[in-house]
């Protein structure tokens, strides 16, 4: 690994905490392979360290913890042809469940900005910490992309239907809905971070978290639980779009607008990617079969229009007018929706064979 990847990602050892410090602020700490791959390393040498009783995960600066994958990267991997994008999902699913398998208390400092990638490397953590400041979600269809990291099933398990409007929509929840999804645990106002991470020095994580933790504030969407249920109960896209047409509540009928704005092929691959992950279950494998399923969907997105030509318009040109292909979700296809998860043969990820116990 080069000086400057190095550089991307921190580590530090204070008493028994192992820090781990995101260290691109200017890109809100957004992931690269050379972060993920750094992180693999070291977590993985400190979870057999006996000296290590806790990990921390931060964000340098003050815009957030991680806004997500390196999406410019990406895109110049799209335009190139190559692979790098398929062997950075890789590395980052492997983090992912390394992270929800942790023998130590793994304590994420969801503070700012937390989106994509940046909820893989924290909501699957034992210590899910958010703030006043914190703004997470998936926003993947927005780019025409589907949620990843686990996401699939994050929101899948979330009360009600709140996880399929958070995914559908792309919305940036504050900690209040993200505690109410299942995506964090505690609230901490910023300005106790640092007394937070000072105590886990030296404090089990379930005892300075029990003491430095305030009562958050009522979460939004479970107040809109009602019409978010009975609209997003369907599990076709068009339906859920009508019934949110239909309903009293402005809310909803501005999700059904955010929602057509959308990629169409983004939010019926969505939709079944979530539908897929509930069927699973709360069985011991259901992360890693999601993260399988999730590398099978992005690589296929991949290869298709609506991806490029999101981050294109969201990022690159930044015209905030992508020109979607298929443009309207009745154009989409149950085939099409069908072929993003088609197996990848010998491409296949292949997490739950190295984490299944005997």
């Amino acid at each position: 690994m080069d000086t400057a990847q190095e550089h991307e990602v921190l580590f530090e050892r204070k008493g028994g905490l192992g820090v781990v410090v995101l260290n691109r602020p200017r890109a809100v700490n957004a992931l690269t392979m050379g972060m993920a791959e750094a992180m693999l390393a070291q977590l993985t040498a400190w979870a057999e360290d006996d000296t290590v009783q806790t990990v921390l995960v931060r964000g340098a600066g003050d815009r957030g913890l991680c806004a997500g994958g390196d999406i410019v990267a990406i895109y110049h991997d799209m335009l190139d042809g190559g692979d790098a994008t398929a062997r950075f999902w890789a590395t980052e699913y492997r983090l992912n469940s390394l992270i929800s398998r942790y023998p130590k208390p793994y304590v994420a400092f969801m503070d700012g900005l937390v989106l994509g990638g940046g909820v893989g490397v924290s909501a699957h953590g034992s210590h899910r910490i958010v703030t006043e400041r914190t703004r997470t979600g998936m926003p993947e269809t927005t780019i025409g992309f589907a949620p990843d990291v686990g996401g699939t099933l994050l929101l899948a398990s979330a009360p009600g239907e709140a996880g399929t409007h958070a995914a559908l929509t792309g919305a940036h929840l504050d900690a209040a809905d993200a505690i109410h999804l299942g995506l964090a645990d505690f609230f901490i106002p910023s300005s106790r971070l640092d007394a937070v991470a000072a105590a886990l020095e030296r404090d089990r994580a379930d005892d300075v978290v029990g003491r430095l933790a305030s009562e958050p504030p009522l979460s939004p969407l479970a107040a809109q639980r009602g019409w978010i249920d009975a609209a997003y109960a369907s599990d076709d896209a068009e339906e859920i779009v009508t019934r949110l047409r239909a309903h009293e509540d402005p809310a909803a009928r501005a999700a059904a607008e955010t929602i057509e704005a959308k990629s169409p092929t983004s939010i019926k691959v969505t939709l079944e990617a979530l539908r897929r992950a509930r069927a699973r279950g709360p069985i011991p494998l259901a992360l890693e079969e999601a993260l399988e399923e999730e590398y099978r969907v992005g690589l296929h997105l991949l290869a298709g229009h609506d991806f490029q030509e999101g981050v294109r318009a969201q990022v690159i040109d930044k015209d905030r007018n992508p020109r979607w292909e298929p443009s309207t979700l009745a154009d989409v296809t149950r085939g099409e929706v069908e072929a993003c998860f088609a197996p990848l043969g010998d491409r296949e990820l292949r997490l739950a064979e190295t984490v299944a116990t005997p």
